[in-house]
């Protein structure tokens, strides 16, 4: 068995012996105040138990506020099959943190005037104009339909409430179609993404539903449409370039390759299964607006700390401070309350969750935006408390992934007796 010790933990002198689990000794909740050192040595105690329990590979997380890093640490192994632990230079697929530097930039577009939130996604791609919208279940495997009550809009793009959806988080018709067109076939290319949608209903009337979806794929291709530039080349520009995100990319170059963080998939039995990297060692075709970006937690701090800023860092502005607001506020239409049972406490911002319940929300402070990735990545930005914390892991099981975001923010935020 593994010494998960070795090389596990390395802080910069913020932990000490003897910590108590998250959610045991607290007094108030920590909600328009400075996190006490108390709570940053419990959230670390509390994600280093997860690898030493056996449940993930490796864990990085850090707590930035007040302008400066107040908790850093790395868990655990990159590697744990060759015993390399986690480094500050580790790399990960950020998976759906990929939709928040999404939304940046087509909002980037919108601060330049190309197009207004309630614009009709058809305008500018002609694919989507007169989409259909599935009303029942029909023969041979393609829906009863009728016409969408209203052509979709950007601002429902941004809002996971247009009728798309992914394909393999609900069950219906329309999903089923989904997977037959392969939706995100790795082989092609946005553009061609679109061609497929154009003959697949939504799966539900826009504007009626939050449901979880491929729009932020759509947004890429709207970004590539409105700039005239490849998606991958405009994020370079205009956001990787200003923000000095040096190790943002679509694919691990060869010379970075050995940075990269092993997935790992949980057993049955209990074991960690490691994934090959293989598939992210290339350039895609497909540019995946919604979940394709690998990156460094030094990187995606320095994105986030530009969004906590309203815009800006180190003297250069990517968004307007009023967009920054209007991103973070919450923008589901009339009708569509939260976002789901899955995300008690949420609403919906542009591309981001937006905190309006904390104890719901496992007591993360209100006004909280952010989102999370399928293999456990986080990002919470707070502008209340000046603060963001980021969590990097790389594990197969969502479920897992909640549970660890849930012990992590009763560690910080929670009150007095949480677990």
């Amino acid at each position: 068995m593994l010494d998960i010790r070795k090389g596990a933990l390395r802080t910069r002198g913020l932990l000490q012996g003897g910590l108590l689990l998250a959610g045991l000794m607290f007094g108030q909740a920590a909600n328009a105040e400075s996190l006490s050192q108390q709570r940053l040595d419990a959230f670390a105690s509390a994600m280093q138990a997860q690898v030493e329990q056996g449940k993930i590979g490796g864990i990085e997380t850090l707590v930035y506020q007040d302008g400066k890093v107040v908790q850093r640490a790395q868990y655990g192994f990159q590697d744990r099959e060759a015993e390399k632990p986690l480094r500050e230079d580790s790399l990960y697929k950020i998976f759906s943190l990929t939709k928040l530097v999404t939304g940046t930039g087509l909002l980037q577009l919108y601060d330049q005037g190309k197009f207004q939130l309630d614009d009709p996604v058809g305008k500018y791609l002609p694919q989507l104009m007169n989409l259909q919208v599935a009303i029942a279940e029909g023969p041979d495997g393609f829906p009863v339909t009728e016409p969408a009550s209203h052509p979709i809009t950007i601002r429902e793009l941004m809002t996971h409430t247009a009728g798309f959806t992914y394909g393999r988080f609900s069950q219906s018709q329309v999903d089923e179609l989904y997977v037959k067109a392969d939706i995100q076939d790795p082989k092609t290319t946005l553009a061609v993404m679109m061609d497929k949608l154009a003959s697949i209903p939504l799966r539900q009337q826009p504007g009626t539903v939050w449901h979880y979806s491929i729009s932020v794929d759509i947004q890429a291709r709207l970004i590539e449409v409105l700039s005239g530039m490849p998606f991958d080349a405009y994020l370079q520009q205009h956001m990787f370039e200003p923000l000095n995100m040096v190790d943002t990319d679509f694919y691990t170059p060869p010379e970075k390759a050995d940075r990269l963080a092993v997935s790992y998939m949980p057993q049955e039995d209990g074991s960690l299964k490691p994934l090959p990297n293989d598939f992210f060692l290339s350039k895609p075709s497909f540019l995946n607006g919604g979940g394709g970006l690998i990156s460094s937690t030094d990187d995606y701090l320095r994105f986030a700390r530009m969004l906590l800023n309203e815009g800006e860092l180190d003297g250069k502005r990517l968004l307007k401070v009023e967009t920054v607001r209007l991103m973070r506020q919450n923008q589901l239409p009339e009708g569509v309350d939260n976002i789901g049972p899955f995300f008690p406490g949420n609403q919906f911002g542009l591309n981001v969750a937006v905190v309006n319940d904390s104890e719901a929300a496992g007591y993360l402070p209100e006004g909280t935006f952010w989102w999370w990735g399928i293999q456990g990545a986080w990002a919470w930005i707070d502008p209340t408390n000046d603060s963001i914390v980021l969590g990097m892991m790389q594990n197969t099981d969502y479920r897992l992934s909640r549970v660890i975001h849930n012990t992590a923010s009763h560690a910080l935020y929670g009150p007095a007796g949480g677990n």
